[in-house]
């Protein structure tokens, strides 16, 4: 064992290696880049019209962007990589060079030995990501939110726009809208509402309304001035109208609002803090962070298996293969990370099972390659 180990690893620096590394790095910065700017991208196109939009300038949004950036950089990483891998294998045996590899001994593991290096630095880079500067941008990315009110990303009631609250049963119009003030306050004309109300739908119509935060509970409300409620359907006779003067109207429950800062909290939290601190969030935040470089150094095996192809074949089915699997694969984390926080699953399990689960498809992969359970 020992002595094969050392057989495979004294290719490390040959020729071959070299070449196979230098078409890796070729793809992976050709596929960043092309996320990246798609991704980023949009991102500040959402910006500049933010910008026009609500007369903010854009001076003050780009900083949001750039902690955007910082925060997904790490999965764009992890992603260009894990197809640069496939697309390079898949290259190799297109143009026959792996078939010619194999004749001469180098098989998928001596493919995953030459691609280590890139993958051992991608995992450096990520895991600096992920335990340092990411927190480290969503806890000043909060900041500047809680600093800047008039900011589009925090700033939820739009004049001339219908807004959607509480998952569809309200929903809010407001011909004009003021800033918010230093209170959190915000004042609006000509309001129109519809709601339920005991499964009954409620239309509600007022000259002015303004929203504010309750100290106690942090429910968010809205207290409409000089108004009429309407519930039930119009044409029935058994309609009731209700004319006010003052109607406060709850938006976002307090609850909702302090899972939410609560989890805006924890993500911000430096990883050692998050380590003493304990409880089901911390569990859930730092096993995602250590999670992301894990991903690397698992989907980089599962790319060296997924980029075998035939001469003759396609790469474009191991590709979309590539994609679902990751996919699935960090939607399963981010199910694995929800049910951590919502105590459904002991977070012993938690996003360890996922990556368990990746492993024992590795070995799936393998035996196909190997042919032991059916032809690849």
């Amino acid at each position: 064992m020992q002595t094969k180990l050392l057989s495979i690893l004294k290719y490390q620096n040959s020729q071959i290696a070299r070449y196979v590394r230098r078409s890796l790095v070729t793809l992976f910065f050709a596929i960043f880049f092309i996320i990246g700017l798609v991704l980023f991208g949009n991102q500040f196109v959402l910006m500049v019209q933010e910008s026009i939009e609500r007369g903010i300038p854009v001076q003050e949004l780009m900083p949001l962007v750039s902690f955007n950036m910082i925060r997904d950089v790490s999965l764009i990483l992890s992603l260009s990589l894990f197809l640069a891998i496939i697309l390079t294998i898949s290259q190799l045996y297109k143009n026959s060079e792996a078939v010619v590899m194999n004749s001469l001994g180098l098989n998928d593991k001596y493919f995953i030995v030459f691609i280590q290096p890139l993958v051992l630095l991608s995992f450096v880079i990520i895991f600096f990501l992920t335990i340092y500067a990411v927190p480290w941008a969503k806890q000043q990315k909060s900041i500047m939110e809680e600093e800047t009110k008039n900011a589009s990303e925090f700033s939820f009631i739009t004049e001339g726009e219908f807004e959607v609250f509480k998952q569809g049963e309200i929903v809010f119009y407001a011909s004009e809208s003021k800033s918010l003030d230093t209170t959190g306050e915000q004042n609006m004309e000509e309001i129109f509402i519809y709601a339920f109300d005991d499964g009954k739908p409620v239309i509600v119509l007022a000259s002015e309304a303004r929203k504010y935060i309750d100290s106690e509970s942090d429910s968010i409300y809205l207290r409409l001035k000089d108004g009429i409620r309407y519930m039930g359907i119009p044409s029935n006779e058994n309609i009731n109208i209700l004319n006010f003067d003052l109607y406060d109207l709850e938006i976002v429950s307090g609850e909702f609002q302090k899972s939410v800062a609560i989890y805006t909290k924890i993500e911000g939290k430096n990883t050692l803090d998050l380590i003493k601190e304990g409880g089901q969030y911390a569990h859930a935040e730092l096993q995602w962070r250590l999670s992301q470089p894990i991903t690397v150094l698992i989907l980089s095996v599962i790319g060296v298996f997924l980029g075998k192809t035939s001469p003759r074949g396609g790469k474009g089915v191991n590709l979309l293969i590539g994609v679902v699997i990751f996919m699935l694969y960090y939607n399963g984390l981010l199910v694995a990370k929800s049910s951590i926080e919502l105590g459904q699953i002991d977070p012993i399990i938690g996003l360890w099972g996922v990556h368990l689960l990746m492993i024992i498809l590795i070995l799936l992969l393998y035996q196909f390659r190997q042919g032991k359970i059916a032809n690849y």
